[in-house]
């Protein structure tokens, strides 16, 4: 192995990582709540605590970060003390099997594969997944990942192997180009209806391509839209709480009226 980082030498985080193995492996033991877990039961709270950790990341509350670190990697231990109860594998494999990927997937770094930036050792990644056995490059994203991180990654993963457009300008008039098709699915006759199947396959479109103008700019499409979904409920509860404090209800008042406390919020 090259001596590009010298290797950790300080014993805590060994020593703490022990410990959470063996305070799981007391309360798979000992707890009745945790005994009766398994994979299935756990694939829903796992997915509740990644959430939480975006949220904290988001927000820029280490704190948080933290916290919900410890708690995602209680549930990785976890599944993989349920398994070592079938001899499936163990959290010893799960580790070494990590460590063997990153050191393949990484040859200029521990091999003699030359890099000239970052795109570079995304397409080499590419290349030896397929060398590995993925007969697609677009079989590593994930299934049940939400549309929208799901679009973004498809779009990488096809960069990774030089599917891509040449410049943003090329992609900004794709986006337009979009719209406008979008757009004709409006302009009907007052007496036809809009169909909607064709209107939404379009939308879908739009999205993709705005999505893929995001990557070229370096902004985060899932990111982005959840801070826009912060700064909307932000904005809304304060609408409420002004509201309240005046004792008016929503339903009961006008546009106009929400929009003094609406601007009011934008102010914060």
């Amino acid at each position: 192995m090259p001596n590009h980082v010298a290797p950790l030498t300080a014993p805590e985080p060994s020593a703490a990582f022990l410990r959470l193995l063996n305070v799981l492996n007391t309360l798979r033991t000992e707890c009745p709540w945790d005994k009766k877990q398994t994979m299935e039961t756990l694939r829903h709270l796992t997915i509740e605590e990644t959430y939480e950790l975006s949220d904290a990341i988001l927000e820029g509350n280490l704190e948080e970060v933290k916290k919900e670190l410890g708690d995602v990697m209680m549930h990785l231990v976890f599944y993989a003390r349920i398994a070592s109860e079938t001899n499936d594998f163990n959290i010893t494999d799960v580790l070494n099997g990590v460590c063997d990927k990153l050191i393949s997937r990484h040859p200029h770094i521990y091999g003699d594969v030359e890099v000239a930036d970052e795109q570079d050792v995304k397409r080499n990644w590419e290349k030896l997944k397929l060398k590995e056995g993925n007969k697609s490059v677009l079989a590593g994203v994930p299934a049940g990942l939400p549309s929208l991180v799901k679009a973004s990654r498809i779009q990488e993963k096809a960069r990774g192997v030089g599917f891509d457009w040449e410049d943003k300008t090329q992609v900004w008039e794709k986006v337009e180009e979009e719209m406008q098709e979008f757009k004709q699915e409006f302009n009907v006759l007052d007496n036809e209806a809009i169909d909607v199947e064709k209107a939404e396959s379009e939308f879908g479109d739009l999205m993709f391509s705005l999505i893929n103008y995001a990557r070229f700019i370096n902004i985060n499409p899932e990111n982005a839209l959840e801070k826009t979904n912060k700064k909307f409920i932000k904005r809304f509860q304060y609408l409420e709480s002004k509201a309240k404090e005046n004792g008016k209800a929503l339903q009961d008042m006008t546009l106009a009226e929400m929009d003094v406390y609406w601007n009011e919020a934008k102010q914060l």
